[in-house]
């Protein structure tokens, strides 16, 4: 077998393409690094949520016990002063048998 002689403009082309290979998957790995690392300031960031939390009185006022449900007088007191009532009673006397 011979060997074929490569001119210096083809060793020259292939060793660019392999160094623009290499190029892009330098830069690839890069890229991703970047992308799934931790930012500096992370384990700062978590302590200053952590301590947020546990300053916090009682979180949301809306998830207590006393809060979640209205009361049977809350709900009319607040129906009283809305269309949906009018409306109600207007159709209930006009539904009555009376």
């Amino acid at each position: 077998m011979a060997k074929k002689k490569l001119t210096f403009e083809q060793i020259r082309a292939v060793l660019l393409e392999e160094k623009r290979k290499y190029d892009e998957e330098q830069e690839f790995k890069e890229t991703v690094k970047r992308v799934y690392s931790r930012p500096k300031d992370y384990n700062k960031l978590t302590k200053s949520v952590k301590k947020a939390a546990s300053l916090a009185p009682g979180g949301l006022d809306l998830h207590k016990d006393e809060n979640r449900y209205y009361s049977k007088e809350n709900t009319e007191q607040w129906l009283s002063g809305t269309s949906y009532m009018e409306t109600y009673q207007s159709m209930k006397e006009q539904d009555s048998w009376d």
